[in-house]
């Protein structure tokens, strides 16, 4: 089980200016619905942009603290 605040914090650490909310959609830490919003995804493909996002949760995916991730990336406004 991974903290929904330790989820923004690994989010943050490699995309610095994103804004990230956590939901925990089971109750138990491990499906979770993230939404990171950056300056960093601008011009880059929605498939890129997920790539960043699990790069940075690389760890908690492999050691599968996150079981399920349902994932929104977007720029900002």
């Amino acid at each position: 089980m991974v903290q929904p605040e330790d989820v923004g914090a690994a989010i943050r650490r490699q995309i610095p200016d994103a804004h990230v909310t956590v939901e925990d959609l089971s109750g138990g830490g491990d499906h979770l619905q993230v939404n990171v919003i950056s300056k960093a995804f601008i011009g880059l493909s929605l498939i890129r942009q997920h790539q960043m996002v699990y790069g940075a949760l690389k760890n908690e995916l492999a050691s599968e603290a996150i079981h399920a991730l349902a994932l929104n990336t977007s720029t900002p406004n």
